[in-house]
């Protein structure tokens, strides 16, 4: 094992190398901006990392096999924020997601997308503090009942269709 720069497949690694590909500790500057600094298996982020988009996104977290895998936190540009599990580079399993104007969601997901049970907050003005608590199918409230600010039911989704209390 030594440490080396070389030029590799689309971009620029410097770090640990074994047999001539990255394995150890090391940072790979891609040629269209992205940067991934951390851990490598067989020349793919494995274990430990950060990975920074030329916009200004970050994921800080686990891979696996070159793929957001494990617990890891997304910070997007706008200021949203995911973090929790992942599988193959998609929210799946317990998160939080967070929103710059105040909205959240803690619970499920799977395959990117707010699955199982979970708890969403409101924040627009006419259901600003209202909390929705159920299960989400597809994204959308399926099982569940939403709360204004008191805790006064105000609405029940049963299999997605919502009912006014």
């Amino acid at each position: 094992m030594g440490e080396i720069t070389i030029d590799w497949e689309e971009g620029t690694y410097t770090g640990e190398v074994s047999n001539n590909v990255p394995n150890g500790e090391g940072t790979y500057t891609f040629d269209d901006g992205d940067k991934y600094v951390g851990e490598f298996k067989d020349g793919l982020p494995n274990g430990q990392g950060s990975y920074t988009y030329p916009d200004g996104a970050k994921y800080v977290g686990e891979f696996k096999d070159g793929r957001r895998n494990g617990q890891g936190t997304y910070t997007y540009l706008d200021g949203n924020k995911y973090v929790g599990q992942w599988k193959d580079g998609n929210f799946h399993g317990q998160g939080t997601e967070t929103y710059p104007d105040g909205r959240k969601y803690v619970g499920e997901y799977k395959d990117d997308k707010k699955h199982g049970q979970g708890t969403y907050t409101f924040a627009s003005k006419e259901n600003l503090g209202d909390t929705y608590v159920g299960g989400f199918k597809g994204v959308n409230p399926w099982k569940g009942a939403e709360y204004d600010m008191d805790g006064t039911g105000i609405t029940t989704y049963s299999e997605g269709v919502e009912t006014k209390i």
